[in-house]
């Protein structure tokens, strides 16, 4: 799902439809015609995304013999996916090479808290659910706050229900699905929210919480000075193997990683005689 501009600097995103329905021909000639246009391409996915689109996009990539395409599918919800693409765009306007924009989608996942009220858990298994989470999940009513993204959290929601949040200004945006609950706006309140913003609910949300019945939510950083901040702080590097600069330990574009030296062989002890 590409969200709307955050700002009038951020690019416009390209969505990649029916990757695995239509002709092999028609989706190699979209890429030809990207990759002609804007020189690289960073393909964000979904873990939700089925398997037949993943095989798609590895087999463009193959065919193009192509450096310039990178393929990033980062452990966070739907939603949170489509802020950190959100994200990129608007750092798309900034002075990064095309392998720093790439690699700060890795970076910028540490920021993002992602997570859903959650009508049941039934068929959860993206976080650890509790046999007991599990039998409540059957109760008429009942209502769970998870936390997908940084670190797992599973709370049954009632007066004293509490989860923890981000640990500096952000913004929180929500997806509501078949579900109502008043709850989320203490929840963002209680992160320090700077407000509530809402947007549909991503086509693979429910397959990835495991139910329709569901509010999702995502606080995320959106000053376009402050991602910028965060991205040229970082070390940057250029990659041994294709040359591109890029921040991490891993080439986003073609994979290769910094090359392992053996240590020098260690010269022969001296013994002096006795």
């Amino acid at each position: 799902m590409a969200l709307p501009a955050q700002d009038e600097r951020t690019m416009p995103a390209v969505v990649l439809r029916e990757l695995d329905q239509r002709p092999l021909e028609q989706t190699l000639a979209e890429f030809v015609a990207l990759i002609e246009q804007h020189g690289h391409v960073i393909v964000v996915c979904s873990g939700a995304v089925p398997e037949p689109v993943i095989r798609r996009l590895y087999a463009l990539r193959s065919l193009l013999e192509s450096d310039r395409i990178a393929l990033f599918r980062p452990g966070l919800p739907p939603l949170g996916i489509a802020v950190l693409a959100r994200q990129l765009r608007q750092l798309a306007s900034c002075d990064l090479s095309p392998g720093v924009l790439a690699s700060a989608g890795r970076l910028l996942t540490h920021y993002i808290h992602s997570g859903a009220v959650l009508g049941s858990v039934a068929k959860l298994d993206r976080v650890p659910v509790t046999l007991k989470a599990h039998a409540k999940s059957w109760m008429p009513g009942t209502q769970f706050g998870v936390v997908a993204h940084p670190e797992p959290q599973l709370v049954r929601i009632g007066p004293e229900a509490v989860l923890n949040g981000p640990e500096f200004g952000t913004w929180m945006l929500l997806a509501k699905g078949q579900l109502q609950s008043d709850w989320i706006g203490g929840l963002a309140k209680s992160w320090g929210a700077h407000g509530l913003r809402e947007t549909p609910l991503p086509a693979e949300s429910s397959e990835w919480w495991g139910t329709g019945r569901l509010i999702e939510f995502t606080s995320y950083l959106a000053d376009l000075s402050v991602l910028y901040q965060l991205v040229t702080s970082v070390r940057q590097t250029s990659c041994h193997w294709c040359g591109i600069d890029v921040i991490g330990d891993r080439c986003v574009f073609c994979s290769a990683t910094p090359p392992v030296y053996d240590p020098p062989p260690r010269a022969p002890e001296q013994r002096t005689p006795a």
